[in-house]
């Protein structure tokens, strides 16, 4: 596992002509070396030396988890101890890296080193998943489907606390030894229509639409997915937003392929609703990527830059939210293939009524 991703690392330094990159962000620091801890800095040389640093904390998990790597135990300061001897022209990740821990950086590299600013390079490799990291992720979206057919599809909705429902869709997931990708959003009626919606301690009526967004995480990968349901007969106006959300997910859905360009992807969905005359109501991007981290590259919106590539793991959510009324949104989780796409997400998407 991480010696090819350190290949990868390995040739966009030389294409980016420096001879080292210092990994300090911990989920880049898992993905690289597999590494689970809380404290570890990570050195990948153009010249294939790979060096990973912790404290004696995690020596003993390091020897069990980290391979294709130098290991060594750090001092109090581990980006001094792996400032050594890295060359001239260095990376460092400057999304992540605070500013007096740059400034320690600084001092700790010899004189003459250059320190690069290496943006997203980890970000953007990590986006473009190989396939063991496909299998955790589909393991993700299938216990998730599982766990909201036996918490929520089966038992149905009416009555239940909003609270309680996202309580129970928790412990079904922990009861799997899996854990929540995120905390989950159970939203009835009114509340629907804010999209990062809490779970309020109040009953779910008959009658209304319930938002609801979960996902689970396996082997640190996550799933991520949405569905809205019908509390029993909803009025017309309802029912017109949920058909309209199912016909924009649909086409944004069939637009996700390899090469397709991202903003591209968003506008299928988005030229719906806006000639729905919803356009001010669909406020968020279409999709993001899921991984290690639910929120990654590469991104579906009206301003995303680039193009999909298979591996890509992203979501497909258009939403419709009607302050003070109702919110919809449905979700799926989809792989990008060689030659279309792969969804994951396996609960149904016509309106069903619980």
């Amino acid at each position: 596992m991480s010696g090819a991703r350190a290949d990868r690392v390995e040739r966009e330094l030389r294409e980016r002509e420096l001879d080292a990159l210092i990994v300090t962000q911990l989920v880049n620091v898992r993905w690289l070396t597999g590494f689970t801890g809380t404290n570890a800095v990570a050195v990948v040389a153009a010249d294939g030396r790979r060096t990973f640093l912790t404290d004696f904390r995690y020596v003993e998990r390091a020897e069990a988890e980290v391979a294709g790597f130098d290991r060594r135990r750090g001092g109090r300061d581990l980006l001094a101890d792996a400032a050594e001897g890295l060359g001239r022209r260095v990376g460092f990740e400057d999304h992540h890296l605070p500013v007096r821990t740059w400034e320690r950086l600084r001092e700790a590299v010899a004189d003459g080193v250059e320190l690069v600013g290496a943006g997203r390079m980890l970000e953007d490799l990590r986006a473009v998943k190989e396939e063991e990291e496909l299998v955790p992720i589909r393991a993700a979206a299938a216990l998730a489907d599982d766990v909201l057919r036996e918490v929520v599809v089966e038992p149905g909705l009416v009555g239940r606390t909003e609270r309680d429902v996202a309580r129970a869709i928790e412990r079904a997931m922990r009861e799997r030894d899996a854990e929540p990708s995120f905390p989950p959003i159970v939203a009835a009626g009114a509340n629907g229509a804010q999209p990062h919606a809490e779970p309020q301690d109040v009953e779910i009526p008959a009658g209304t639409l319930v938002v609801v967004d979960w996902g689970a995480q396996v082997g640190g990968y996550c799933s991520d997915c949405t569905r809205t349901f019908a509390t029993g007969p909803i009025g017309d106006g309802a029912r017109e937003v949920y058909e309209l959300v199912e016909r924009a997910q649909a086409a944004a859905l069939e637009a996700v392929a390899p090469g397709a360009d991202c903003r591209e992807v968003d506008a299928a969905a988005r030229g719906i609703i806006d000639a729905a005359g919803h356009g001010e109501h669909f406020g968020h991007g279409l999709g993001h990527g899921v991984g290690l981290e639910v929120h990654e590259e590469p991104r579906l919106t009206s301003v995303a830059e680039g193009a999909l590539a298979p591996g890509h793991v992203v979501t497909v959510e258009p939403g419709v939210y009607l302050p003070g009324e109702v919110g919809v949104r449905i979700e799926d989780l989809v792989v990008v293939t060689e030659d279309g796409r792969e969804a994951l997400s396996g609960l149904p998407k016509s309106l069903t009524e619980l």
